[in-house]
């Protein structure tokens, strides 16, 4: 018990001792505190220097860098929209172009059709007028043929007829007079 007895008897030393004193507080306990509280102070602000402050300006720059980038986007967004537009209004421009190309082109081959038709047209003309001269110098040239041909054999027949009265010059002249009777009318009927 000796062991407890001289704990006891601190205990009860240090009870009486400090039975003075509102919470044990002395200066020395309050000189403590006040210093520990100026250390807590500038440990908070110097931390606060260190690491509040640059974390502080981190969110502030995200935040800036976030506004920025949907500013960004908005424009971008306009933009776009504008540009939209833009190709609407060319493709209605290209549209239209295309339409009056395709009008222009069918004007054009309808215009060239009828240059065709008419070339055609003016082509078949001469083959017909050729033809026609044709067959003009061809009847005439029968004419002739048959104008000689009748011419021997009214000869012939008239040669037998008047056999040696008539000389070469009465026959001729026999002729002549047949064939101003019989008129160029006879020759062009047939």
């Amino acid at each position: 018990m000796t062991g407890l007895s001289m704990f006891g008897n601190a205990s009860v030393a240090l009870l009486t001792e400090e039975a003075g004193r509102i919470f044990g507080l002395d200066v020395q306990l309050l000189f403590d505190i006040l210093v520990q509280g100026f250390a807590v102070f500038f440990l908070f602000i110097f931390v606060g220097f260190l690491l509040i402050d640059p974390v502080r300006k981190m969110l502030e720059d995200r935040q800036n860098k976030i506004a920025d980038d949907i500013a960004s986007a908005q424009k971008d967004r306009e933009d776009a929209a504008k540009l939209k537009e833009e190709y609407d209004a060319k493709i209605k421009d290209a549209d239209s172009e295309v339409s009056e190309m395709l009008s222009a082109a069918r004007k054009k081959a309808l215009k060239n059709e009828e240059m065709i038709v008419a070339d055609a047209k003016e082509e078949a003309a001469r083959i017909i007028s050729r033809a026609n001269q044709e067959a003009e110098l061809e009847k005439n040239k029968v004419k002739d043929e048959v104008k000689q041909e009748i011419i021997g054999v009214a000869t012939a027949m008239a040669g037998k007829f008047v056999e040696g009265t008539l000389d070469e010059a009465k026959q001729a002249e026999l002729i002549d007079e047949t064939l101003k009777e019989m008129g160029d009318e006879t020759w062009l009927s047939k």
